[in-house]
């Protein structure tokens, strides 16, 4: 485990502590894909777009087939930060007690009263894995993302704090649409990221085949504890963004957005709903995140541009023109990320 649990930041910290921090924290992620090499093969955007997402605590979605690691490297991460973790088997009949907890009645037996005492749910964790969150009834996604936003839940009249940090990754099957419950666009705009993960190439395919029909075993090693990771999430908020990467990111936002006519024209008819000022601030934060994790202490252009798909591909709404073109939202947000890039460099 890395010994910079003691360095944070005070206003009097001097550029060479800022500067410190970020070597430690680009040391430390280094440390864990390393570490995290030995379980999970490839992923590397995956895993440094799930260290952005718990780096500004925020939450994220996982769209992939299944049979890709998913739930492996989600706990593995976990493990390397000491978190606690659960995972929890979205289904059509899982009721909101199930996840949140609830009030059992029992009887002092030198008393013979009869009291209720709260059971804590699956929630109460740092890390929750939502496994195909669109499973459930709308009932049970309101109280997971009643969770998110508020960090607490109110069960019987009381309310329990959740733990900090609190992370919720949930998971969706591109595939199958029978049976499920798409999440409404204000609560899919509450999630940091939607994470895409794609099927492994053939030399990561043949690497997994070899690890699994062999005696191949590793163990990881924790190598940050929750108060260094405290840390490094305090170190976001201070990356330093110029105002072209400010207007880069909020004018990347507003191109999506219809009524701004800033669309391109073979796009025009293509989105019905854009992204709002929500997705502007992620492009941000994200970008800071990122920043840190390449080894350093200002944003970058394409930090947003790099995470621009990420960011808006949920938050984006496209025309049954768009569905009849094969259009989907990753192809609109890298058309805009296109056109972006060439004015930032004109």
């Amino acid at each position: 485990m890395s010994d910079n649990h003691q360095q944070v930041l005070t206003p009097e910290s001097s550029t060479e502590d800022v500067t410190r921090l970020v070597d430690n924290l680009h040391d430390t992620y280094r440390q864990m894909c390393s570490e995290l090499s030995g379980v999970i093969v490839g992923m590397e955007d995956v895993t440094e777009q799930l260290m952005v997402g718990i780096l500004c605590r925020g939450h994220c979605i996982l769209q992939g087939m299944p049979g890709l690691a998913k739930t492996l490297l989600i706990s593995q991460l976990a493990s390397l930060m000491h978190l606690s973790f659960t995972r929890i088997q979205f289904t059509p009949d899982l009721m909101p007690g199930d996840i949140t907890g609830s009030d059992v009645l029992e009887e002092d037996h030198t008393t013979g009263k009869r009291i209720f005492r709260f059971i804590q749910g699956p929630l109460f964790a740092n890390l929750v894995l939502a496994d195909e969150i669109n499973r459930t009834p709308p009932k049970t996604q309101s109280a997971l993302l009643e969770a998110m936003e508020e960090r607490q839940l109110s069960v019987g009249g009381t309310t329990y704090p959740l733990p900090d940090p609190f992370f919720v990754l949930a998971t969706q099957n591109p595939v199958e649409v029978e049976g499920t419950y798409p999440l409404p666009e204000a609560q899919l705009d509450r999630f940091l990221l939607k994470i895409k993960v794609e099927y492994p190439d053939r030399a990561g395919e043949r690497e997994i085949c070899r690890r699994q029909t062999t005696d191949y075993s590793y163990t990881t090693n924790q190598v940050i504890d929750v108060d260094q990771l405290h840390a490094m999430q305090d170190l976001v908020p201070k990356v330093v963004v110029s105002d072209h990467v400010y207007d880069a990111a909020i004018d990347l936002a507003r191109m999506t957005r219809p009524e701004e006519g800033k669309l391109p024209p073979e796009l025009a008819d293509k989105v019905q709903y854009g992204a709002g000022p929500r997705a502007s601030i992620a492009l941000l934060m994200a970008g800071k995140a990122r920043a840190l994790l390449h080894k350093r202490c200002h944003v970058t252009t394409e930090d947003i541009f790099a995470l621009a798909a990420p960011v808006l591909r949920h938050r984006i709404i496209p025309t049954f023109n768009a569905e009849a073109a094969g259009l989907d939202t990753d192809d609109i947000v890298n058309a805009l990320v296109a056109q972006q890039r060439s004015l930032t460099q004109a």
